[in-house]
């Protein structure tokens, strides 16, 4: 009996939506955490080696939209958290040992509605993330840009190499904020091991995201395939509910002809 019961338990498990949800959490947990960091480090790049300061009063300037971008990562880290349990409960509620437990699919006449709508609102978090992954590649490409400057400066001995933040967007074009090779912050920022990690905790926040896309995609096919079951749930209930009818309404009139057949008889 509890072997019984194990292989049942093991058999009810949505394995394909069990794959997706750890991808998914995995991919979010590398994008928030290694997102947070790498702006953290951002911060102190900009501040220490380029002498920026925050700007005084209600201005937006970069060190706000960094902190904007904290929040974000806070609120999608919580949002794809609660996501990916209802994911998983929807893979729970329709695979064939709960369909067994519960008797004949009770939940057919809402599971296709709920099943579409999982998968409008996956599809949509799907474009979301690969704006997400497009966005983060930016910082990538511009890390990835001072870092073979700062492998440049010590391979071509006398290069004058300037990085200017205004190329970026950084700063506004009135603001002159760059480092070059010559300049003594810009050894100290190469020779540091800040530079070094923050390029490479974007590539694993970049990583993270492209997992989460990923993820979306391989929702997307099982609650496709989790509403085609659906959908033939309910037809096959439908057609079980009619067979059944017609085979009482024939024990009916078979119970009614052998009944007059019998009065006349008497």
């Amino acid at each position: 009996g509890c072997f019984e019961c194990c292989i049942k338990c093991l058999g009810g498990i949505p394995y394909a939506s069990l794959i997706a949800t750890i991808l998914l959490y995995a991919g979010v947990a590398l994008f928030c955490g290694c997102g947070h960091e790498a702006l953290s480090g951002t911060v102190n790049i900009l501040q220490t080696y380029f002498e920026m300061t925050r700007a005084a009063g209600d201005v937006i300037d970069v060190f706000t939209m960094i902190d904007i971008f904290k929040y974000v990562i806070y609120g999608v880290a919580a949002a794809f958290f609660v996501y990916g349990i209802l994911l998983m409960v929807e893979g729970f509620f329709t695979t064939g040992a709960i369909k067994d437990l519960y008797g004949d699919f009770k939940i057919t006449t809402c599971g296709r509605c709920v099943s579409a709508w999982f998968i409008m609102l996956t599809y949509i978090f799907m474009l979301a993330w690969l704006g997400v992954t497009a966005f983060t590649s930016l910082p990538v490409y511009m890390y990835f840009n001072l870092w073979t400057i700062c492998r440049n400066a010590t391979v071509v001995d006398g290069a004058n190499l300037c990085v200017d933040l205004r190329q970026y967007g950084i700063v506004t074009i009135g603001e002159e904020k760059k480092v070059c090779t010559t300049s003594e912050s810009f050894i100290k920022m190469c020779d540091s091991n800040e530079l070094n990690m923050t390029f490479h905790l974007f590539i694993v926040a970049l990583a993270g995201a492209g997992a989460a896309v990923i993820a979306m995609v391989h929702y997307l096919m099982v609650l496709s395939a989790n509403w085609a079951y659906v959908k033939d749930a309910c037809r096959m209930q439908k057609y079980e509910d009619i067979k059944s009818k017609e085979e009482q309404e024939l024990h009916d009139i078979h119970s009614t002809r052998s009944k007059e057949r019998l009065n006349a008889y008497t």
